[in-house]
C-alpha cells in the first residue's frame, strides 16, 4: 500500500495529478489523507509530529506494509510513522522537500503565524490566492482550480482557509533522531531550486538523497511523472 502525505497548508487534493499515473505506475492500493487541521480533517489540540503521525496511522489498516511518500511536513510525519511506535509496518519512506535546517528566526515566524487570528476574505478568489501562497502552490495552478476547494471554507458569504492556523506551530523536526529511529529504508529528495533545503544539508544526514533537476519545493506538483519515479524501487 502507498500513503501520500501533503505538506503544510495544502490538502490531499494536491495529489490529484498523480491519480492517472498511479493507475499504471503503482501496483496496488493507495491512500492520500488530509493531515489533521487541513482540508476536511479535524484539528489537534496541540500539533506535534507524533500527534500527526498517530492520526495518520489511525486511517491505515493495521498490519498492512506501507510505503509513505511525504512532501515537506508530510515527509516529517512519514519519518515519525516509521519509528515502530505505530501498528503500521513501513517498508520505505520518501521525504520530498523537507526543511531540515531551522533558524531561530524561522521558528519565531512560524510561531507568529500560528498565533494569528483567522483571516476572512470577501471572495473565494481572494481566499484561493491566499491558499496558494500558504501552500507554496502559487504559480503552479490557477485560483479556480477545483482541487483548491478542499482547502477553503465559506461562511455567511465570507471565505477563509480550511487550515487550522495553529498547525504552523508544529516546530522544527529533529531529523537526526527521526532518521536514527526509522525502521525502514529512507530516501530524501529535493527539487534543484527548492529554497527550503540544499544538497549539502541533505547529504549530511547520512541517508540516500535524490535531486530533481529544474524543479522547486513542490516538485510533485510541478512534474508528477518525474516525482512518482521515486517510487519505482518499491513497486
Amino acid at each position: 500500500m502507498l500513503v501520500l502525505l501533503h505538506g503544510l497548508g495544502a490538502t490531499a487534493d494536491v495529489w490529484a495529478r498523480w491519480s492517472p499515473l498511479l493507475a499504471t505506475r503503482w501496483p496496488g492500493r493507495w491512500l492520500a489523507p488530509d493531515l489533521p487541521g487541513h482540508g476536511g480533517s479535524p484539528p489537534l489540540a496541540k500539533y506535534t509530529f507524533d500527534g500527526l503521525a498517530a492520526a495518520v496511522a489511525g486511517v491505515i489498516q493495521p498490519g498492512v506494509p506501507v510505503v509513505v511518500f511525504g512532501h515537506s511536513l508530510g515527509g516529517v510525519v512519514a519519518l515519525a510513522l516509521a519509528s515502530g511506535e505505530y501498528p503500521v509496518p513501513i517498508r520505505a519512506v520518501i521525504g520530498l522537500g523537507i526543511k531540515v535546517a531551522w533558524t531561530d528566526e524561522d521558528l519565531d515566524r512560524a510561531r507568529a503565524l500560528a498565533s494569528r487570528p483567522i483571516a476572512w476574505f470577501g471572495t473565494r478568489d481572494e481566499a484561493a490566492a491566499r491558499y496558494l501562497r500558504v501552500s507554496g502552490l502559487d504559480g503552479l495552478m490557477p485560483a479556480d482550480d477545483p482541487t483548491i476547494s478542499c482547502g477553503l471554507r465559506e461562511q455567511d458569504g465570507r471565505w477563509r482557509l480550511a487550515m487550522d492556523q495553529e498547525a504552523f506551530g508544529v516546530g522544527a523536526p529533529d531529523m537526526a533522531d527521526l532518521l536514527a529511529h526509522a525502521q525502514c529504508e529512507v530516501t530524501l529528495a529535493r527539487g534543484e531550486s527548492d529554497p527550503m533545503n540544499t544538497d549539502e544539508e541533505l547529504a549530511q544526514l547520512g541517508v540516500a538523497t535524490v535531486m530533481l533537476p529544474g524543479l522547486g519545493h513542490n516538485a510533485h506538483v510541478e512534474d508528477p511523472d518525474r516525482s512518482i519515479a521515486l517510487l519505482d524501487p518499491y513497486r
